[in-house]
């Protein structure tokens, strides 16, 4: 999930926030159209209360909806600025309503970083837990599930797919990218991961031994990869996702088409911060 290029969190790919919320919530369907992320207000916050006992009672014990829903935007706003961090930092404090934020900085922040393998451990470790609670108490919630999914994924290429495998890391995280798609169908970042979680399996075991015991397949991970391309032909991450996994798949069989693949993101126009340090990978094609 992702490539391997390496910055410091909070400070590569930085680009300027955005100056109102008025401005954030103009840009948000183009921001979020891989990850169909709601946008984080009132509305949003009443209709977790309502679907999550857990959630509403949580909600009573402390800010207000609107205060809450300031907050997560600001949180989203530095995420989108490239400031990690300091999005890890202002989503965790908002317990399942700001894990989605979080979370998705701490997959971000573990790629592109110079910190020690260990650190990055750490950091994906906590996110688990928050994610962990977050499907807890929104079980409706597809980025809740999407997320920590995406970072259970992190973690099991940090310490190698062979060991998650044997620490039973897969099957966690093919639950939780099968029920994000089953909420959200046209979810293309889940359908890309999806199309990786197979790719990184065949590629890890061959397609025999990857078929008979976690049942994944070159035909389902292309499936998922194509679906993802139709629904986001304008994000950077679908293609070089889809080119990273062609070349697990079948590296000499699929070399052209994964560059041509890296060469459509790299001339893609970046959205936001994340999205830049995407296309500045995929300038230098696959590693």
């Amino acid at each position: 999930m992702r490539g391997s290029k390496h910055e410091a969190p909070g400070a590569a790919g930085k680009s300027a926030r955005p100056r109102s919320t008025g401005e954030l919530r103009a840009r948000w369907q183009k921001l979020h159209h891989g990850d169909r992320e709601p946008w984080p207000d009132e509305r949003l916050i009443a209709r977790f209360a309502r679907q999550s006992h857990a959630f509403a009672a949580w909600l009573e014990t402390g800010e207000g909806p609107t205060a809450l829903a300031q907050r997560i935007q600001h949180a989203w706003a530095e995420f989108h600025a490239g400031e990690f961090e300091a999005a890890i930092g202002h989503g965790s404090e908002l317990g399942a309503l700001g894990a989605s934020v979080a979370n998705k900085a701490a997959a971000v922040a573990t790629l592109y970083f110079r910190g020690s393998a260990a650190q990055a451990l750490r950091i994906l470790e906590a996110a688990i837990t928050r994610g962990e609670q977050a499907v807890e108490l929104l079980p409706e919630y597809a980025n809740a599930h999407y997320l920590l999914a995406l970072v259970l994924g992190r973690y099991s290429q940090r310490i190698s797919i062979l060991k998650a495998l044997a620490a039973g890391l897969a099957g966690r995280v093919r639950t939780h990218l099968e029920r994000t798609l089953q909420l959200e169908p046209q979810h293309a970042e889940g359908h890309v991961a999806f199309g990786l979680y197979h790719a990184e399996i065949v590629g890890k075991l061959g397609a025999l031994a990857a078929s008979v015991t976690y049942g994944v397949s070159r035909a389902a991970a292309i499936e998922h990869f194509t679906r993802a391309l139709q629904l986001a032909p304008a994000s950077p991450i679908v293609h070089i996702e889809y080119a990273n996994g062609l070349v697990l798949l079948d590296a000499r069989r699929y070399r052209e088409q994964a560059r041509e693949l890296y060469a459509k993101a790299a001339a893609l126009e970046p959205a936001d911060a994340m999205e830049r340090l995407d296309v500045e990978h995929a300038g230098h094609g696959p590693g």
